[in-house]
């Protein structure tokens, strides 16, 4: 059974930072055969993708919004991808999921992702 579990979501205020973490477990051709994807879904709108890391963890992709702001990492030992986010404002308070890909694409595309965690909430008050 493949678990994609988020953790590290919570309350800071604009400007401050949030670490996020997904563990990974149960994927059928091992984590480290996966890309990685982040997406978020605010009160009221769509989920948008965020960021992708490939498997290596060398290749990486970023929605415009994050300027810079975010960075997508990954440890193939720990089964675990990261998202660091600093300078946060209101406007990233969302649900943010991660999600895995095993066509390896770091592509923005919801639909090129097989498996999705539950999600984590994320609130920036101003």
């Amino acid at each position: 059974q493949v678990r994609l579990v988020e953790s590290g979501g919570g309350l800071v205020q604009d400007g401050d930072s949030l670490r996020l973490s997904c563990a990974a477990s149960g994927l059928t051709f091992g984590f480290s055969s996966y890309a990685m994807g982040w997406f978020r879904q605010a009160p009221g709108k769509e989920r948008e993708f965020v960021a992708a890391v490939s498997w290596t963890g060398v290749s990486t992709n970023y929605a415009d919004f994050v300027e810079g702001r975010f960075t997508i990492s990954r440890d193939n030992a720990k089964n675990t991808v990261y998202l660091q986010m600093h300078r946060l404002q209101p406007e990233d308070t969302a649900v943010y999921y991660c999600a895995a890909d095993q066509d390896q694409s770091i592509a923005a595309r919801q639909s090129d992702y097989d498996y999705w965690g539950q999600g984590t909430q994320g609130s920036v008050s101003s």
